[in-house]
């Protein structure tokens, strides 16, 4: 389901435990750490999305986490040329995204990266709040740091441990430094 501005309606999960580290997961076969996302059925709400995607994913169930937020309409990202499939109708040149704030509600160990036939991911990891916004890969850390500064107070105020302030992109940095 793409829409007609070519973007692909999609969820996105950030995933928090009660240290407030977020779960953080290898794709299979590849390089590239993110969080968990996925796209919409035309027959889902981006709630009803998101549960499915986490179950595929991770394993968990409804019961597994407690929904904190979610961000408010559509975050974008577009894809680089080379990841656009320009021969196929209609062209997906990007996801827009509803993410969602989740907190582990039970045990790590129900966490299971084979809970459905193709797994998503082969690694895992808790890692601190701010880390994923410069470690995704880089067409979507801007999405990334939006949702991310978005959840920040929730953290800081639901699971009382600060999270501070996103440290400075190195491409902002590079555009404060050369003035543009």
């Amino acid at each position: 389901m793409i829409d007609a501005d070519g973007y692909r309606p999609n969820v996105g999960i950030v995933l928090l435990n009660g240290d407030g580290r977020l779960f953080w997961a290898r794709r299979v076969n590849r390089d590239g750490w993110q969080f968990p996302q996925g796209g919409m059925r035309s027959d889902e709400t981006p709630l009803e999305a998101m549960y499915r995607e986490l179950q595929e994913e991770t394993g968990l169930l409804a019961h597994h986490v407690e929904v904190l937020a979610e961000t408010r309409g559509w975050l974008r990202y577009r894809l680089p040329s080379r990841f656009v499939r320009h021969h196929q109708r209609p062209t997906c040149i990007g996801q827009k995204q509803v993410w969602f704030l989740l907190r582990l509600a039970c045990s790590e160990e129900a966490l299971r990266l084979d809970a459905c036939e193709k797994p998503e991911f082969d690694l895992w990891r808790w890692v601190d709040f701010w880390y994923p916004a410069h470690h995704v890969v880089n067409f979507k850390r801007q999405v990334y740091e939006r949702a991310l500064r978005h959840f920040a107070p929730t953290v800081e105020t639901v699971c009382r441990v600060e999270v501070g302030r996103c440290p400075q992109s190195v491409d902002a940095a590079r555009r404060s430094a050369s003035g543009t």
